[in-house]
């Protein structure tokens, strides 16, 4: 009976135009560009420098910012009131003003004064902007440190990045990425398909028959489980062959996971496909869910960034878990010991939803 339930699904899938060509191309679209589009680096910030010193050091200091990629030099102003007019024109978003002592005060107690005006309209652009550019002035800082040391000897400070030593934040994006895309095609595609059946007058036919309830949900979900590991395999090539980015942990555990997940996400499709009657009442719910999970998951936006009654919501959110367990396998190569408090959160889920999804399916024997 299961055999030709499934044959009927894949049968209807591939007689789709659409479907086939969305499952490989959007998983490839996602990798390709959103890596590059959902950053929060942000680069070719304006900036305004004032150099009061006009020494070897100072030039040092702004070659070093403008070589870093992430400022453009807009002009050396030569005063203060000058270039914060850059500001107000909008022609700079931060001034760096660099004190007339620079060089002697380095030479002789170790430390100066530095200035930076930053264009907070933008409070994002400004605060990066501005820690950017700190990051830069501190590890100048550490380069005369280190010719005094060579020199006199002392103590050298040099910051390790573990995990991520190039800070490259598509490397942090990309496994969250491949959430995302499975939680759109796996979540989106059964729904739809369950309610575009109800429209047709096809599942009242299947209703009226001895399949038991169980079985006919199985051959609904069970393509785009396959689907799912399609999709996920494509995002997992992709981000080798484009970003050069492979799991430090086991991709064995990726796989195992992602049947949990796809379970999951495919019954709270099931879910939302037993209380709606047309596809736009489907897609409608589906898209309200999917933007509030993805929000409020940590893909975009740290969780500890947010409001306390925010990180209280996400407990709920099983995206939150399979994204933690995505960058954990992918950047800190963790094991199931490392992950088991996000596994065991994402069984929950699984139990609760799949469970929902089969009482709340309507079947007239």
């Amino acid at each position: 009976m299961l055999k030709y339930l499934l044959e009927k699904e894949f049968k209807q899938l591939m007689r789709n135009r659409f479907l086939p060509k969305m499952i490989i191309i959007m998983p490839c679209i996602v990798m390709l560009l959103f890596p590059w589009a959902a950053t929060m680096e942000i680069k070719n910030i304006n900036i305004s420098i004032v150099d009061n010193n006009h020494t070897v050091t100072s030039q040092r200091l702004i070659n070093k910012i403008t070589s870093s990629g992430y400022f453009k030099l807009v002009n050396v102003s030569n005063t203060y009131s000058d270039a914060i007019q850059s500001i107000e024109y909008g022609e700079a978003d931060i001034v760096l003003e660099i004190s007339n002592n620079l060089e002697n005060d380095i030479t002789r107690e170790g430390v100066s004064n530095i200035m930076i005006s930053a264009n907070a309209v933008d409070g994002m652009k400004g605060s990066i902007g501005t820690s950017y550019l700190a990051s830069i002035i501190s590890d100048f800082a550490n380069e005369i440190n280190e010719e005094e040391v060579i020199s006199q000897g002392g103590i050298l400070l040099k910051p390790y990045f573990k995990f991520n030593p190039e800070m490259d934040y598509k490397v942090f994006m990309i496994p969250a990425l491949m959430v995302m895309t499975l939680t759109m095609i796996c979540g989106s595609l059964p729904s739809l398909n369950i309610v575009s059946e109800k429209e047709i007058g096809t599942i009242e036919q299947i209703n009226v028959t001895p399949v038991p309830k169980a079985i006919f949900i199985i051959a609904k979900l069970l393509p785009y489980w396959i689907i799912g590991f399609i999709v996920l395999t494509i995002s997992i090539l992709v981000a080798w062959l484009v970003y050069g980015l492979i799991p430090s942990g086991s991709i064995l555990t990726i796989y195992c996971i992602s049947i949990l997940y796809i379970f999951t996400i495919s019954g709270f499709g099931l879910i939302v496909s037993n209380y709606s009657n047309t596809m736009q009442q489907a897609m409608f719910v589906m898209m309200f869910f999917i933007i509030i999970l993805l929000l409020m998951s940590g893909l975009f936006t740290p969780i500890n960034s947010m409001p306390n009654w925010a990180q209280a919501i996400t407990i709920f959110n099983p995206l939150k878990y399979f994204i933690e367990i995505m960058r954990s396998i992918y950047l800190k190569g963790s094991s199931l010991k490392d992950i088991l408090p996000q596994l065991y959160s994402l069984f929950c889920f699984f139990i609760v939803l799949t469970t929902w999804a089969v009482i709340s399916y309507r079947k007239r024997s």
